[in-house]
C-alpha cells in the first residue's frame, strides 16, 4: 500500500525563530497530510547558510524546529524528519544540478533579486544565487510529486520542473515533474504592523509577528499592538487588511468560517475582538511550547528521531543520485 502513496517534500529554515505564519501555514497542513503521503519533511539547515548564522545559534534552532515538528503533530512514525545536512545527497545533487543550470536563471529569481538588495552593502554569497538549485535537489532526489509551496516559492518550484525536464531530455527520463500542492485552508498569515506584507521571521519590528514560542502576555501585547483601521466593525475585507487578517488567524485555529466569526463580533469593538484573538493563540500554542520544552529536555530522543530519519532519506535519495551519476558518465563507485 505505502509504495501507491504520492510523496511530498518541505521543510523550514532553521534560520530565526518559527512564527504562527509558518505553524497555521505550513505545519498544521502538514499534520493532515502524514495519513495520505508519504512525506519527507526536513530542517532545512544548509538553505539556512546563505547568510551569515551564528553557530551556536543554528545548532539550537536546528534542534528546536525539529522539536516544534514533533509538538504540532508530526508523527516520525509516519514521515521521515530529518535534518538536511545529515543527507549528503542533497549538496552532491545540487552540485550535479548546477551543472545543468543557466546563471541567467538564478539571477531572475525574485527572492534572489530582493535578498542581494537587502544585502547589498555587505556582500551577496554564490550560495544565495545557487539556492533554488538546492532546493530543486531536495525535492527531486525524493521523487517528490507534490510540493507544499507559498506565493513566493512558485517560482523556484517551476526552476526545478525545468531542471528536471532539462536532465530527462539530455539524458533518459530520470525524474518526476514535481506539481505544486495548495492546501484547500491554506492560512496565509499576514505582518500585524503592515497587514499587506506576509509575516516573517525576519521582520525587524518584534510587533509584526507572533513566535510560536512567545509567552502568554507577549502575544496578548502583540496583538493589542497590531494594526487595524478607524472603521471600528470587525469585517472580513480588502479595505480593512489588519482586520481581515485578524479573523483569517481565528478561522484558521478554531475552523469557524468568516461568516460566523463577522456575525460573532457583530457591534462589539476592537478591544473584544483582540482579546479574543490573543487568547485564542495562547490556547493553541500553549501545549506545543510545553512539548517543545519537554522534547528540547530530552535530547536522546530527539537524536534518535534524526537519526532514524536520515538513514531512511538517505537510503532513498541515494538510489537517485547514482542514477543521476551514472547518467551523466561518472565511474561507479564499489565498495
Amino acid at each position: 500500500m505505502e509504495q501507491n502513496k504520492k510523496v511530498i517534500f518541505s521543510g523550514i529554515q532553521p534560520s530565526g525563530n518559527l512564527t504562527i505564519g509558518n505553524y497555521l501555514g505550513a505545519l498544521k497542513n502538514w499534520v493532515k497530510l502524514q495519513d495520505e503521503y508519504d512525506c519527507y519533511f526536513c530542517v532545512v539547515d544548509l538553505h539556512a547558510i546563505t547568510v551569515k548564522q551564528e553557530p551556536k545559534n543554528l545548532r539550537q534552532r536546528t534542534l528546536e524546529v525539529l522539536a516544534i515538528y514533533l509538538a504540532s503533530g508530526i508523527e516520525p512514525s509516519k514521515n521521515t524528519l530529518f535534518i538536511q545536512s545529515h543527507v549528503h545527497t542533497h549538496a552532491e545533487a545540487a552540485w550535479l544540478l548546477n551543472c545543468f543550470t543557466y546563471t541567467g536563471e538564478l539571477s531572475r529569481m525574485t527572492q534572489f533579486k530582493d535578498k542581494s538588495r537587502k544585502y547589498a552593502e555587505t556582500s551577496v554569497s554564490a550560495g544565495l544565487l545557487n539556492y533554488p538549485v538546492l532546493m530543486a535537489a531536495d525535492i527531486l532526489i525524493y521523487n517528490a510529486d507534490l510540493v507544499p509551496v507559498g506565493q513566493d516559492q512558485k517560482q523556484h518550484l517551476e526552476l526545478t520542473r525545468d531542471l528536471a525536464q532539462r536532465f530527462n531530455n539530455l539524458y533518459s527520463p530520470t525524474f518526476k515533474l514535481p506539481e505544486p500542492y495548495i492546501p484547500e485552508t491554506a492560512a496565509k498569515v499576514m505582518d500585524l504592523q503592515e497587514p499587506t506584507k506576509k509575516m516573517s521571521k525576519s521582520s525587524d519590528n518584534p510587533n509584526s509577528y507572533i513566535l510560536i514560542m512567545d509567552p502568554p502576555e507577549v502575544i496578548r501585547k502583540k496583538i493589542s499592538r497590531a494594526v487595524t483601521d478607524s472603521l471600528g466593525i470587525v469585517k472580513y475585507n480588502d479595505e480593512q487588511p489588519g482586520v481581515k487578517n485578524l479573523i483569517s488567524i481565528i478561522s484558521a485555529i478554531t475552523g469557524l468560517s468568516v461568516k460566523e466569526i463577522e456575525e460573532k463580533y457583530e457591534g462589539k469593538g476592537y478591544a473584544e475582538f483582540k482579546e479574543d484573538v490573543a487568547e485564542i493563540i495562547i490556547n493553541e500554542l500553549e501545549p506545543i511550547q510545553k512539548k517543545v520544552k519537554e522534547l528540547l529536555d530530552d535530547k536522546t530522543y530527539l537524536q534518535s528521531v534524526y537519526k532514524e530519519g536520515a538513514q531512511k532519506a538517505l537510503y532513498v535519495s541515494n538510489k537517485m543520485v547514482r542514477k543521476m551519476k551514472k547518467k551523466i558518465g561518472f565511474i561507479p563507485f564499489e565498495k
